[in-house]
């Protein structure tokens, strides 16, 4: 399967990265390890969680998926074909947005401890707190990849201003720079991501991982009306997309998914796969029979008038 590389990293990948947040929220540990197996199977060897993956759900307190995924390491013995992305930086209900040096040196060691493993590939700043100096939390960084806990490193929702001067300040003073960018973009988010980010992704050779990529599930084409929205318990994120814009999407999706006798969900991520600056999309799974449909992804072609479609009925 073609490999792709994260930024500058060195770090190649299959073009489709496994989303953890799922686990140990909508699926439990036996049912994530059969997703984790099926997705590796197929050829894919990128996984993405975070330090507080998932403290929203009633019972949690953030770390479940690391420590689904770092029993799943422990049980298959695979680490070393997997490259790994954990996140730092995000609130829980035990504290806010941190990313401040001393934070990011003690949330690595309760990560790498659940993860079961020794290093982590990709480290991002998963929130910005927005008041410690970008210098601070970048030597933070460059003190793990001295130790040998944290390979390469990249950013997730933090303002391009902000990410400008990490950028800018990783250069001047010799800090480790950001590799890849994780930001909310598909078929009915673009916004954001084209006109304010995508132009520093390109002028720094950032790697890009798109996350909600299926805009919740939304672009599965399983979600037609508001009597939809309790197929599952992400639907209440949905009813957003039910108007003019996302209509015109689903039937675009409809017709191409058709055409090419295959999936909404595989058409969304193909036109993901395809977009300029997308390395791997994020994508999450609950069933195998999901997870045959995500995996298709990469090999749909799609052609100009497929492209043309969907970039103008998703335009902004």
């Amino acid at each position: 399967m073609e490999k792709r590389e994260l930024g500058k990293s060195g770090l190649k990948v299959a073009p489709l990265t496994f989303g953890g947040n799922v686990f140990g929220w909508t699926i439990d540990k036996q049912q994530s390890f059969k997703i984790l197996d099926e997705f590796v199977d197929a050829g894919f060897n990128f996984i993405d969680t975070a330090d507080t993956y998932s403290w929203w759900v009633d019972g949690n307190k953030g770390g479940e998926s690391e420590a689904i995924i770092g029993e799943w390491f422990a049980q298959r013995k695979n680490r070393e074909k997997i490259i790994l992305s954990t996140k730092v930086g995000s609130q829980n209900n035990e504290h806010p947005k941190d990313v401040s040096k001393k934070f990011i040196l003690e949330s690595v060691e309760q990560s790498l401890r659940r993860l079961k493993t020794d290093y982590i590939d990709l480290y991002q700043t998963h929130f910005d707190d927005e008041i410690t100096p970008v210098e601070e939390t970048l030597s933070a960084y460059q003190q793990l990849i001295k130790e040998g806990k944290v390979r390469v490193i990249g950013t997730s929702n933090m303002s391009p201003e902000r990410i400008r001067e990490s950028l800018k300040a990783a250069e001047k003073e010799g800090l480790p720079k950001y590799q890849t960018l994780q930001p909310l973009y598909n078929l009915m988010e673009r916004k954001d991501y084209e006109k304010e980010l995508q132009a520093i992704v390109k002028e720094n050779n950032m790697g890009v991982l798109s996350y909600s990529s299926l805009a919740s599930g939304f672009l599965t084409g399983k979600y037609r009306g508001k009597d939809d929205l309790d197929k599952s318990q992400r639907g209440g994120g949905i009813e957003k997309y039910l108007n003019e814009k996302g209509f015109k999407v689903l039937e675009a999706l409809d017709n191409i998914s058709a055409k090419h006798g295959t999936t909404q969900a595989a058409v969304s991520l193909a036109w993901l796969l395809d977009r300029p600056t997308i390395t791997a999309p994020i994508v999450s799974a609950t069933s195998l029979k999901q997870m045959e449909s995500i995996i298709k992804a990469p090999q749909l072609s799609l052609d100009k008038e497929d492209m043309d479609v969907l970039n103008e009925v998703s335009d902004f």
